[in-house]
């Protein structure tokens, strides 16, 4: 077609190409193909539509805020970006419900031509786990071997790629730890939202010590429930003990970085936070979000094969359930709530520095 030619929504589309790729295998041979086999192919088409889209807005949102220092117009894009992952993420479950349609009995009439062919083949799916920032480390073995294991020599090093570029995780931890407002001149957020919170934990001790309405083995138990309380406090004060949780894996972002999350989700209410606190909360929407697709993903799986064996493999739903508990990314975020302080209690802030965070327009 001539670059003069008036546009059609057909060949704009490409749909002579889109329509003409679902291929069913129960039909070769000159076979009658399974009717549900086309709903299957067309339902993964459009999941893997999606994760083309939703890698499209991950990558961006990733090279935006990989800036140092972030330009302002360009936070904004960022949430955008994130925000619409999020909206699309519905529309990726709501599909499972479209699939579930088909019975156990209407799979089973394809079901078998489909080995090895499986859905842990995905390379886009495998990409926006890594460019979310799930490390290899962190990731469930696929019957003992590499999530890369059934995939083909091309995709196998596209994925491996992918692991050492840049990744949501990595930028949103260089960007929290930037956070000009943790020590602003003789404020030092870090030290006084320590004190408060060791009076708010001495107050709590007191209260058990002194209630006359606790006998002496449920007060022990109360005070054991409070020490261990306690401690996870400890890591906050403490980098050796934070980095020690890191190398176990069972922290993900930099003390720094945790320190200024906890900041922006407390003080949200100030002007120049309201973005940074829009970005955080995206951030747990959007590994909820891959949380139920992964779980939805998994209850189709049970309904439909029951306990048997995938085509890729393995076991199944209980895999996928797995998954969904131990893939998650941004877990630090959702931890911020077991630290936070009453508004009442929290740390007044100097007169400059709430200036500081807040929109002034000058004439």
């Amino acid at each position: 077609m001539s670059t003069t030619d008036p546009m059609y929504y057909w060949d704009y589309l490409g749909l002579d190409e889109v329509l003409g790729s679902q291929r069913l295998v129960s039909g070769s041979g000159g076979r009658e193909p399974a009717h549900d086999e086309m709903l299957f192919v067309v339902t993964h088409q459009a999941f893997e539509l999606w994760f083309k889209q939703i890698l499209w807005e991950l990558e961006s949102a990733i090279e935006d805020l990989a800036h140092e220092p972030v330009p302002e117009p360009l936070m904004g894009q960022v949430v955008h970006r994130i925000e619409r992952i999020v909206a699309i993420q519905p529309l990726l479950v709501q599909q499972f419900h479209v699939l579930a349609t088909m019975t156990p009995l209407d799979f089973l009439d394809f079901r078998d031509e489909l080995i090895p062919a499986s859905g842990f083949q995905s390379v886009q799916w495998r990409l926006i786990e890594n460019r979310m920032g799930l490390p290899p480390t962190q990731r469930l073995r696929i019957l003992g071997a590499s999530y890369t294991s059934r995939l083909s020599e091309e995709h196998t090093r596209r994925l491996e790629r992918s692991e050492t570029e840049p990744t949501l995780l990595g930028v949103l931890d260089a960007w929290l730890a930037r956070t000009p407002f943790l020590r602003f001149g003789d404020f030092d957020f870090w030290a006084a939202y320590r004190d408060v919170v060791e009076t708010m934990l001495e107050r709590d001790r007191r209260l058990i010590e002194s209630n006359p309405s606790l006998d002496e083995v449920v007060r022990r138990q109360q005070l054991d429930a409070f020490e261990t309380s306690c401690r996870t406090f400890e890591p906050l004060f403490d980098r050796e003990q934070w980095d020690a949780l890191r190398a176990q894996g069972k922290r993900r972002l930099s003390q720094e970085a945790f320190l200024a999350a906890l900041l922006i989700s407390l003080y949200r209410d100030e002007p120049a936070l309201h973005l940074p606190y829009r970005l955080l909360t995206a951030l747990v929407d959007l590994d909820e979000g891959f949380t139920a697709f992964r779980n939805a993903h998994a209850q189709l799986v049970h309904r439909t094969i029951g306990g048997r064996i995938g085509t890729g493999g393995t076991s199944g739903h209980e895999y996928l359930q797995a998954a969904a508990r131990k893939h998650q990314v941004f877990t630090d975020l959702f931890d911020l709530a077991t630290y936070h302080l009453p508004r009442k209690e929290l740390p007044a802030l100097p007169e400059d520095v709430r200036e500081q965070m807040s929109f002034r327009y000058v004439d």
